[in-house]
């Protein structure tokens, strides 16, 4: 049985949208949330961030899916790093993240609320 080309584009997409954003929690995510946790400081600035990804995503109008948050956050690293910034290589210092990195834990707040089928 053969698959229709488009159906394996789709297919790999989506299985490289999830792997994104599986990495993106792993490296800033389950840190940086669990340090949001404890700083209402920083829960408040990566809410805001949040509200900013949706309304960038009109996530008012239609439902984030895997696609668009990963795809947003690659477009937001890229757009970063063409100005001169560089990934944490130690751990981040969650008491006083740049804009990248708490819009990046935002999209990995946000990505907690989707169906976790759609991340398997």
């Amino acid at each position: 049985m053969r698959v229709p080309n488009n159906r394996v584009a789709t297919r790999s997409a989506a299985l490289a949208a999830r792997s994104s954003l599986t990495t993106l929690t792993a490296v800033v995510g389950t840190a940086g949330l669990a340090a949001a946790a404890a700083n209402p400081g920083l829960l408040a600035a990566v809410d805001q961030h949040a509200a900013g990804v949706r309304d960038s995503l009109d996530g008012d109008r239609r439902p984030l899916t895997v696609a668009a948050l990963a795809g947003y956050a690659e477009g937001v690293r890229d757009a970063a790093r063409e100005h001169g910034w560089e990934p944490p290589v130690e751990p981040v210092d969650w008491s006083e993240p740049d804009w990248v990195l708490t819009r990046l834990l935002a999209v990995c707040l946000l990505t907690r609320a989707l169906d976790p089928r759609d991340l398997a």
